[in-house]
């Protein structure tokens, strides 16, 4: 299956000359690990982000790009609502329960809304 964190990673080996053994012994895992984290049968491990951090020198839109990667090919996001306000919790707990049952429009119709304010900070 292809995933957003098994493209990147390829892309990260092919930019560096390197192939899955060569990644794999850098990152300690074997490569049977590695590559079923790339074809999204594994969890990407949340350590890996300081170790490629480390390893292939990625600057902050690297890395954000890793981040957004992961999470995409992930199968469940944990929130952390420490310090959120009782309407923060509220909209995060009503968008996990209605989050199967929205339709494309009113996804990309949030989407935008979130976008949109996430350039706003920038």
């Amino acid at each position: 299956m292809k995933t957003a964190i098994g493209d990147y990673l390829r892309r990260l080996r092919l930019e560096r000359g390197e192939v899955l053994k060569d990644m794999s012994e850098k990152l300690d895992v074997s490569a049977a690990f590695l590559s079923a984290v790339e074809n999204g049968k594994k969890m990407f491990p949340e350590n890996w982000y300081l170790k490629m951090q480390e390893l292939y020198s990625l600057d902050d839109t690297e890395i954000e790009a890793l981040r957004d990667a992961a999470l995409e090919s992930g199968r469940s996001i944990r929130l952390n609502l420490q310090g959120a306000s009782d309407e923060r919790r509220k909209l995060a707990v009503s968008f996990a329960r209605s989050f199967d049952s929205l339709d494309e429009k009113t996804s990309k119709e949030i989407f935008e809304i979130l976008n949109k304010e996430n350039n706003n900070r920038d």
